[in-house]
């Protein structure tokens, strides 16, 4: 694959992973681009095809999954996602770093593929701290928040396995935590802003 190396984040819902992004692409304008995700999902109102996700049948995405073209997939209460090949690809192609947005699942699946991106993982500073952030959106039911906690647990632990991370960020101070994410894609930034003057 050409292009700059894609950068893999992972981490629980609730620990920052959107927040650091959208400071990234807003100080880094057109350098950073998402590979679109397929999904059998329907899509919600206001979502277009192709931008927010690859709509798909069933059907199509398991043939495309047998015959090799999915970095990763997984299914989420009955609906399957993944992120293809060609979607990393259309991003690399443009000259950005693609960023991948995986959950550890995911990165186990990855690692066993030849992307070589960067792995960084996105931690709360604990349990407590990521349960009071989940509260405070008030966008999850009870039982969907106790979903989530569970998932953050097991995902937490899943990470402290040696090697998978080339970087852990525990975000409890979210101009440290950039800095630090800053500091880690800086040798890709600066090849990219580089290869676009030639």
């Amino acid at each position: 694959m050409q292009g700059p190396r894609p950068v893999v984040l992972s981490g629980p819902s609730g620990a920052g992973k959107s927040t650091l992004l959208k400071k990234l692409l807003k100080d880094y304008e057109n350098i950073f681009g998402f590979s679109v995700s397929h999904t059998t999902r329907q899509p919600r109102p206001g979502e277009v095809n192709g931008k927010d996700y690859h709509f798909v049948t069933r059907e199509e995405m398991q043939k495309e999954i047998d015959a090799g073209e999915f970095i990763e997939h997984a299914e989420f209460s009955g609906n399957m996602y993944g992120t293809s090949k060609g979607a990393v690809q259309a991003v690399q192609a443009q000259n950005q770093i693609c960023v991948l947005d995986i959950d550890i699942q995911g990165v186990k699946n990855i690692k066993k593929t030849e992307l070589n991106p960067i792995y960084i993982s996105v931690q709360p500073p604990s349990i407590e701290i990521l349960e009071k952030r989940l509260r405070d959106r008030k966008t999850e039911t009870e039982e969907s928040l106790l979903k989530r906690l569970t998932a953050a647990r097991v995902d937490l632990e899943l990470s402290k396995e040696p090697g998978l991370f080339d970087l852990v960020i525990i975000n409890d101070d979210l101009e440290k935590a950039y800095s630090e994410l800053k500091e880690v894609l800086l040798e890709e930034i600066e090849k990219t802003q580089e290869s676009r003057k030639s």
